[in-house]
């Protein structure tokens, strides 16, 4: 037997002259956000898939015309929500924990689920808005927590203010979405 050499002595030094180069370009992908920027963006896909189905879970429950016997239930399920999200996240909660955040990261939109619980005083028209509106405020709160616990995940502190903002677009945009469902039956 005659082993026959594929030049390793080569394949060596050119493993050692490309691997810290490559490494480089690794750690300066993670530095610059890219590789961040996509993983974050897999989390909230994920978790759309959740906030999709507790906004629909939130406006079924909203759709009963008795106003404010609602409100416990929906809590409910948007506090579920929270927890889910965050162990998707990689963060475990009990629910007054989760509880506390909903209060700390929604909390200016407290008028606006009082005003759905109102608007349920008209009837037929006004459960169908309150639907449309705990559905929009449930997607707009789970946006909100993927911006929180993806901060958390990715090393940063919080921003209330980031947070605030994408909730309240997310609000809009979703509100818009539940308002062509409801409209469309």
């Amino acid at each position: 037997y005659n082993p026959v050499f594929y030049g390793l002595e080569s394949l060596r030094d050119t493993l050692a002259d490309l691997l810290p180069e490559a490494e480089a370009r690794t750690i300066h992908q993670l530095l610059n956000g890219e590789v961040d920027h996509q993983l974050g963006n897999i989390y909230r896909d994920v978790g759309r898939r959740y906030i999709l189905a507790f906004s629909i879970m939130a406006a079924t429950v909203a759709a009963v015309p008795l106003p404010f016997a609602t409100m416990p239930v929906l809590t409910a399920v948007q506090v579920s929500l929270v927890v889910l999200l965050g162990n998707l996240y990689g963060k475990t909660l009990n629910i007054s924990q989760a509880g506390g955040l909903v209060s700390a990261i929604a909390g200016g939109f407290f008028a606006q689920m009082i005003g759905r619980e109102l608007i349920k005083f008209i009837p037929g028209f006004g459960s169908v808005i309150a639907a449309s509106w705990a559905a929009a405020y449930t997607w707009a709160l789970g946006e909100g927590s993927c911006v929180y616990f993806g901060d958390l995940m990715g090393g940063k502190k919080p921003d209330p203010k980031k947070i605030q903002a994408v909730m309240k677009e997310a609000f809009t945009t979703a509100k818009e979405r539940f308002k062509g469902i409801n409209s469309s039956k």
